[in-house]
């Protein structure tokens, strides 16, 4: 007899669980491109992450609001779901990703420059290769790092303040 495991009900979070993730990371697309591309269009792709990080943030806030109905305290819980959500994927989804490309591909254009003897459009190919071949392996210890530091931090404030209510 065959038996049919049920799996449960799992909510999708659509900022998290489906291809608009992948926003998140359009700024460290765009410091990857940055040596073949206009400075505007690395500019639009912080636009990108940014606006992705700003509509993760205010869904997490609806999704407090909700949770927590008309119980006392809703205004700091929806604000601190809100104020976590946006520092954590501001660090971990923006800036230390976005400074980490730049810093890798400024220094691989500029060692290719000292070390070879290639044109430069193939120097500035190879650089964006470099940068876009890095992201994967940034990811889990930049989330980690960012958890780690939001726990030793901002989290303990928020936190506390539940422990009183």
């Amino acid at each position: 007899m065959d038996t049919i495991e049920e799996k449960p009900n799992k909510t999708v979070d659509i900022y998290r669980d489906t291809w608009v993730r992948f926003l998140g990371y359009a700024n460290e697309v765009g410091e990857a491109f940055r040596a073949l591309v206009p400075v505007s269009l690395v500019w639009s792709s912080y636009a990108v992450a940014t606006a992705y990080v700003t509509a993760d943030a205010v869904d997490k806030g609806k999704k407090a609001a909700v949770a927590h109905g008309g119980n006392p305290g809703k205004t700091t819980r929806v604000a601190a779901a809100v104020v976590d959500t946006f520092v954590w994927q501001a660090l971990a989804s923006v800036i230390i990703p976005g400074f980490t490309i730049n810093r890798v591909c400024a220094a691989s254009l500029y060692l290719l420059g000292r070390t070879t003897r290639w044109p430069l459009p193939v120097r500035k190919w190879t650089t964006t290769a470099i940068g876009l071949s890095t992201i994967p392996f940034i990811i889990t210890p930049i989330d980690r790092s960012v958890d780690f530091l939001l726990d030793s931090s901002l989290r303990k404030i928020y936190n506390e303040e539940e422990k009183h209510k």
